[in-house]
């Protein structure tokens, strides 16, 4: 019966994508999912073993990248996805139990496997190859501190939608609230579409989101000074938008690789870079002159709780500049993706329960932390 189902989440899961969508999704999204589940007690043991193999029912290309970079693992036995000839997967396995066995003990033709790890409601044969079996829970004489302890590598990088592991349970009420989520998404887009700026706040408390403004804002551009360049970090392609619901007042955007449909949909102005320095530089300091300006120097969204390298373009182009620091907060789905359609990051922030965006102003930087008092474009960049 469990291999039936996991024949059967194998093909819904990989019938008709390429092998090259499989093998990317293997490598970005899967590996958090797992570092989740690891049992770090048989971590412990797995470790302690110079040679170590993985066997699994799993199709191999689902778990070879993370068990051999994240466990250090030696060898992965699976299973094998059927691919048609066009590259594209059927979502059919092949390789049963007897043939894993078997290339388990030709693998093991030399020697006997020192130890067998894995659970006793197991069917796999290749236990009877091992000298030893232990099963869980795996109880380890080792009282290693933890500076002592190696662990599995960690995942810094992640892409994909779920928040959550995608247990039954979880699984069942993503399911189950999708179809409300798309249209709480869609009445949440046009409400906001259709609204004026200063009216967004209180709007979203009626939706069930939350905007959590921390810091002092500064006041809008007077007609006879430059405008603030607000420098904010990035979680999503709104980002800009939350931060002119917060400021209540339409702020331009800078933007660099995102579609034609998100600067249609997009209620502020935005301001589509060429990535030609001298071009962007010029184009900047002209939007500038006539209003306050918003730039995400990252250059791609990013989840993770750290920053990416800022670009130094923006510390060359004015002396008056905010840093803003952005966050999010979501149940089911993350609101950014990096090889999935960036244009739908607003329709996964919204289709959330109790979407929140957090949005902290910083001091503005002083005139001797900026290029006008000598310092280098880099400099200025670290520093914000």
């Amino acid at each position: 019966m469990d291999d039936a189902g996991l024949k059967l989440i194998v093909f819904v899961s990989t019938v008709g994508l390429r092998v090259l969508e499989i093998e990317s999704v293997s490598r970005a999204v899967l590996p958090k999912f797992y570092m989740d589940d690891i049992d770090m007690e048989a971590w412990k043991v797995f470790s302690s073993y110079d040679r170590r193999v993985v066997v699994t029912k799993t199709p191999r290309i689902m778990v070879e990248r993370f068990v051999k970079e994240h466990l250090r693992a030696d060898e992965v036995i699976g299973s094998e996805l059927v691919v048609n000839r066009f590259g594209f997967s059927t979502g059919f396995v092949k390789g049963d139990i007897a043939s894993i066995f078997s290339r388990v003990a030709k693998l093991f033709v030399d020697g006997e496997p020192t130890l067998g790890l894995g659970r006793a409601t197991s069917n796999f044969q290749f236990f009877s190859l091992c000298k030893e079996q232990m099963h869980p829970p795996f109880i380890t004489n080792q009282n290693l501190h933890d500076h002592q302890l190696l662990r599995p590598l960690p995942v810094i990088f992640h892409d994909g939608r779920l928040v959550k592991r995608p247990t039954p349970s979880t699984a069942l009420l993503i399911l189950l609230w999708m179809p409300l989520g798309i249209l709480l998404a869609t009445i949440r887009i046009v409400v906001g579409l259709m609204l004026p700026m200063r009216a967004m706040p209180y709007m979203s408390h009626l939706f069930g989101g939350k905007i959590i403004v921390k810091g002092k804002s500064p006041p809008p551009v007077s007609s006879r000074s430059s405008g603030v360049l607000f420098v904010c970090s990035h979680r999503t392609l709104m980002d800009p938008v939350v931060l002119s619901t917060v400021l209540r007042r339409k702020i331009p955007a800078v933007t660099y690789s995102i579609s034609r449909l998100s600067e249609i949909l997009s209620p502020i102005p935005t301001v589509r870079l060429k990535r030609i320095r001298e071009v962007d530089a010029e184009k900047i300091k002209r939007e500038l002159a006539k209003d306050d300006l918003v730039v995400c120097p990252e250059g791609t969204t990013c989840k993770e709780p750290f920053l990416l390298r800022f670009s130094a373009l923006f510390a060359e182009l004015t002396d008056r500049i905010v840093p803003v620091a952005m966050n999010y907060g979501v149940g089911f789905f993350h609101a950014t993706t990096a090889s999935g359609w960036k244009a739908l990051d607003p329709i996964f922030f919204f289709m959330n329960p109790r979407p929140i965006y957090e949005v902290t102003f910083l001091n503005q930087q002083p005139v001797e932390a900026t290029c006008l008092s000598g310092k280098s474009p880099h400099d200025v960049a670290n520093h914000v």
